[in-house]
């Protein structure tokens, strides 16, 4: 086709014609083969990588930085399947102009990372620690100066140890004050050069399974009378963590908006994560567990953050074990953001089990749901499994999200802040398998935004490279990047980060 365009190639055609002409044709079948390159989004529509600090940076002991939930968790025997820890992760503190190198050449626009709490404040509050403000000022001046824009999380998992000695955390009102000062610090301090702000990643991760399940740090649960967990009450610990949580952000937004958002120009959210669920059959059982299995991931979180309340399943089904907002918290609840963060991975099925008898004597965040949630309708999974347990990949997922968004809250402006798969770490350079992944959703999210209206501007993958997953440790690969942990942590473009490479020149 390039030929019959004009390219005229004389014969013989010089080496560098043939490998020019070569190289276009190869990366003209791969995106032919997609239907769809950057050129497909709409102006203006922003592709990044996301990470987070306690995943990515290492250097847990360096330049004053103070201990967290995480170091705390990771190192207690038990905790991680690998009983690895991210004591150095993926080193990325040291290793960021090298990194940033791999976003501009694979021709990302953006960089959503997380800020330490603990490098800024080692106790959480009190003095602040110069040498974390240097490093984050300097991470964020060397993507500017590689025309990558920072997208800013405040709080990615990774509460101060200090604080959870001194009042529990998450589980005391003063963690709303303590974050909303390290926010504002942040604001100050920052805000000059960052324009996007993200309050809290995935509160109902942190709640669910920091407070319900105890798989994540702290490690707080009941539901198996303690057996796996030293302290917590499933019934009403995740509760309280999830308004609490609500509100550190609402009083984030509203500092951020009264005092440094006219001067600076920048925007802020939040960012919810949700599965996308079907019933597993068409009774009016299993459709209305769907809506509550729903209600329970997303709605728990983005409920108020729209309208100022829990979604009134929550409401009804909690009782009273459910905090309620004053009619002031609701007000600054109410439209806290400015466009909305989603991560999204996966779709489940969701089914009825109100008549479940575990729900007579155990209340949990999942009983209370009365639904039963499983990626399987049989014997038949919904889609192929990526490596995670949890990761089954179905792109028509994100369509239908992103068009229960728009239909229920009315159209907000939405940007995909996390989308990827990952494979094991014995899977090396040939990640197919991702690449059509990120095709795909993409596909389906492309689908959401021309065919039906969804506002959305903005996809970031996860994750830049291979790196620490939290309970799983090492032996879960979401990098575009291989990271070779044999060798000194060396980053190797797989596939998937030409595909990227292509997809965003073409």
């Amino acid at each position: 086709m390039l030929l019959r365009k004009g390219i005229i190639v004389s014969s013989p055609p010089s080496l560098k014609v043939v490998v020019f002409v070569f190289v276009v044709v190869v990366g003209l079948q791969i995106c032919g083969a997609q239907n769809i390159s950057r050129a497909s989004f709409p102006e203006g529509f922003v592709f990044g990588t996301a990470s987070a600090a306690y995943q990515f940076e290492g250097a847990v002991k360096e330049d004053g930085r103070g201990a967290t939930i995480w170091d705390t968790f990771a190192h207690t025997p038990g905790k991680v399947t690998d009983f690895s820890n991210a004591d150095v992760a993926v080193d990325q503190y040291h290793r960021y102009l090298e990194d940033i190198e791999l976003m501009k050449d694979m021709g990302m626009d953006a960089y959503r990372f997380s800020i330490a709490w603990s490098r800024i404040f080692p106790n959480g509050t009190g003095k602040l620690n110069q040498a974390g403000v240097d490093h984050y000022n300097n991470l964020i001046d060397a993507l500017l100066a590689n025309g990558i824009e920072p997208y800013v999380t405040l709080y990615h998992y990774d509460l101060p140890q200090a604080l959870e000695n001194r009042y529990n955390g998450w589980l005391n009102r003063q963690v709303i004050k303590d974050f909303a000062a390290y926010a504002e610090t942040c604001f100050l301090i920052f805000g000059d050069r960052v324009k996007q702000w993200v309050t809290i990643n995935e509160p109902r991760s942190i709640t669910v399974l920091g407070y319900d399940l105890g798989v994540h740090a702290p490690g707080h649960c009941s539901i198996f009378f303690h057996l796996l967990c030293p302290t917590g009450n499933s019934a009403t610990e995740p509760y309280f963590v999830a308004h609490h949580l609500l509100l550190a952000h609402a009083a984030a937004v509203d500092i951020y908006r009264r005092k440094y958002q006219a001067k600076q120009g920048g925007k802020i959210t939040i960012v919810v994560e949700s599965f996308w669920y079907e019933p597993l059959t068409n009774s009016p059982a299993d459709i209305d567990a769907k809506q509550r299995a729903i209600d329970f991931y997303l709605g728990w979180f983005l409920e108020p953050v729209m309208t100022g309340e829990y979604p009134r399943s929550v409401i009804s089904r909690v009782g009273d074990r459910l905090p309620k907002f004053s009619a002031a918290e609701s007000a600054l609840l109410k439209g806290s953001y400015d466009y909305l963060g989603v991560n999204h991975y996966t779709t489940w099925y969701a089914s009825s089990t109100d008549t479940n008898i575990m729900g007579l004597f155990l209340h949990d965040t999942l009983t209370d749901s009365g639904t039963f949630t499983l990626p399987f309708k049989g014997l038949m999974p919904i889609g192929e499994r990526a490596n995670a347990v949890w990761l089954y990949i179905v792109p028509r997922g994100m369509r239908n999200l992103m068009n229960y968004i728009k239909d229920k809250y009315g159209n907000p402006l939405v940007f995909i802040t996390e989308n990827g798969m990952d494979d094991a770490k014995t899977d090396g350079l040939n990640d197919i398998k991702r690449i059509r992944y990120h095709r795909d959703y993409l596909k389906s999210l492309l689908a959401a935004i021309k065919e039906d209206g969804c506002n959305v501007k903005g996809y970031f993958a996860w994750s830049l490279m291979d790196n620490w997953e939290w309970t799983v440790g090492f032996s879960s690969r979401f990098g575009l990047y291989y990271v070779d942990y044999d060798d000194n942590l060396r980053r190797i473009p797989k596939e998937s980060a030409k595909w990227f490479k292509n997809f965003l020149a073409s």
